[in-house]
């Protein structure tokens, strides 16, 4: 079934139709929340957390064809939340790919310069470039301009080229 369908019948209070929902979502909220967080039970946790929020909240949505960047929302506002009240920050993987040795060194520079990033541009970058959302999905999911969006992106890539360049010895 549909996603707007399903998220009309779940307002109506069908509890199937709210599990079958989550367990849509379920996989991608996981990527984000570990992505966030960077611990299995913190990410479980905050997946909990945003599926009790989501439920509580779901009569507030107006267009259920906009729940998956809703939910997304949720789950992003859940780990900023727990980042906060721990006071840490998460480190970032960069996805597995077929790694060399000459750039494990790299991905290392990387992932800590990504936790080193404005947190607003910290999530353009993993909403396009870990969860493969267009400029538009990630405008809907933070509410901001897509000009915003995009210029958050420059700025993020403008600053990991930078650092990268200079970890390697190049201007940039």
């Amino acid at each position: 079934m549909e996603v707007p369908k399903l998220v009309k019948l779940a307002q109506h209070g069908d509890e199937e139709a709210v599990f079958a929902l989550l367990q849509l979502h379920m996989d991608k909220l996981y990527r984000i929340a570990w992505i966030y967080l960077r611990n299995e039970q913190d990410a479980l946790e905050a997946l909990q957390e945003t599926s009790c929020r989501a439920f509580v909240k779901l009569g507030t949505l107006k267009r259920p064809e906009f729940f998956s960047t809703w939910i997304v929302r949720i789950m992003l506002n859940v780990c900023m939340d727990e980042l906060k009240r721990k006071k840490r920050f998460a480190s970032q993987d960069v996805p597995e790919l077929a790694y060399t040795e000459e750039n494990r060194e790299t991905k290392y520079m990387l992932e800590q310069e990504l936790e080193r990033l404005d947190p607003r541009w910290k999530q353009v970058v993993v909403l396009k470039y870990y969860e493969g959302h267009s400029l538009t999905e990630i405008s809907d999911i933070l509410d901001r301009p897509v000009g915003t969006v995009k210029s958050w992106l420059h700025k993020a890539l403008s600053a990991l080229r930078g650092a990268v360049g200079k970890e390697n010895g190049i201007d940039g």
